[in-house]
């Protein structure tokens, strides 16, 4: 298979890397676009997020890994987290490694999504050439019409997933069940105790945290509420 033959879609943001310009040099044709998920499109089913071993770090302790995940599995039958850098950094960037490799056992093992490691970006081109230039590889259109992640169904989850014992599952029944997120605030605990699986004495808790008056209401607020 001829190299001129192959396409690759790259995000815009990856120019800085080098990769883009190694791809060329092998002939590669490339289409830089702003990709709404993933760094590479090597074949219609088939992103590729390239992280350096820190910005993987990075994206573990503030979250963004399993929401990244959670977008690339929706949109893409094959998705692939490129760790590119030494592995021995690691120890150096991570008081914990174990939390580091739990997050990565977790986009392994729950979210199946393989994680590939490769020492540099000449490594890294060489693994994105030799994906893209598959024999069996499908032909169909690379780029879909991909949604931006509606950040407002983000913070509705990420509300009702600060109460106690809900988790994303939960929180996605509940807005099934209720519609709005004060709906859910509004619920009595039997109707809480409704929504699939959640149970009452976890729809006690809930209650208990949204009812209870806080400790922060100022003394002359309580005076006006009170009376």
């Amino acid at each position: 298979m001829k190299l001129e033959n192959l396409r690759i879609i790259v995000d815009e943001r990856e120019r800085k890397s080098g990769i883009p310009e190694l791809l060329k040099s092998v002939g590669l044709n490339l289409e830089m676009k702003t990709l709404p998920i993933g760094d590479y499109i090597v074949a219609p089913e088939t992103v590729v997020e390239r992280k350096s071993i820190r910005d993987l770090m990075a994206s573990v302790f503030d979250g963004r890994l399993f929401d990244q995940c959670t977008r690339l599995k929706e949109h893409f039958e094959n998705p692939v987290v490129l760790m590119e850098g030494n592995v021995d950094e690691i120890e150096e960037i991570a008081e914990n490694p174990l939390i580091f490799y739990g997050a990565i056992s977790t986009v392994v093992l729950d979210f199946k999504i393989p994680v590939i490691p490769t020492p540099s970006a000449t490594h890294t081109a060489k693994l994105l050439v030799s994906m893209c230039s598959r024999k069996d590889a499908p032909k169909g259109p690379y780029l879909k019409k991909i949604k931006k992640s509606s950040d407002l169904e983000r913070q509705q989850l990420s509300v009702l997933c600060s109460l106690p014992g809900v988790g994303e599952k939960f929180a996605v029944r509940m807005l099934e069940k209720f519609g709005t997120p004060l709906k859910v605030f509004a619920a009595t605990t039997a109707e809480l105790a409704k929504v699939e699986g959640l149970g009452e004495s976890r729809a006690k808790k809930i209650k208990k945290t949204l009812d209870s008056k806080s400790k922060h209401l100022k003394k002359s607020n309580q005076k006006t509420l009170d009376s």
